[in-house]
């Protein structure tokens, strides 16, 4: 038995609940105490929420989620098993979205858009 305010680990374990982390108990991979820890250490505000860090975890792991899918249909389109560099810089920069997000990014060993200007296409005749 435990006093009064206090409880032993031995309580829960008896209890049968197991505890669960942020993460867990909101059904999100990215680590919610990780970020909430980022944010606060890093000073982007003078108070952080509770439900900040879950909803940041939430839409980083969208997006990642996003990204990956559309990169492994893109790798399997080019008969690949791995996603590579070239394949994520192909998903960005066809998904209109993406590629709003990610404008300014340079993603390293990608290449780039293949892409053929007007101006090329029309061959003037020249006499």
């Amino acid at each position: 038995m435990a006093a009064k305010g206090k409880t032993l680990a031995s309580d829960s374990a008896a209890s049968g609940k197991k505890s669960l982390s942020p993460s867990q108990k909101a059904g999100l991979q990215f680590p919610i105490g990780r970020i909430a820890r980022f944010l606060r250490n890093r000073k982007y505000a003078q108070h952080i929420g509770t439900e900040a860090p879950v909803f940041l975890a939430a839409v980083l792991e969208y997006l990642a989620t996003e990204v990956l899918e559309i990169a492994g249909n893109v790798a399997r389109d080019n008969k690949r098993l791995r996603i590579i560099p070239r394949h994520i810089q192909l998903t960005v920069r066809h998904d209109e979205e993406l590629n709003t997000l990610l404008d300014d990014v340079t993603i390293c060993s990608s290449g780039v858009i293949p892409k053929n200007h007007n101006n090329l296409l029309h061959i003037q005749n020249v006499c």
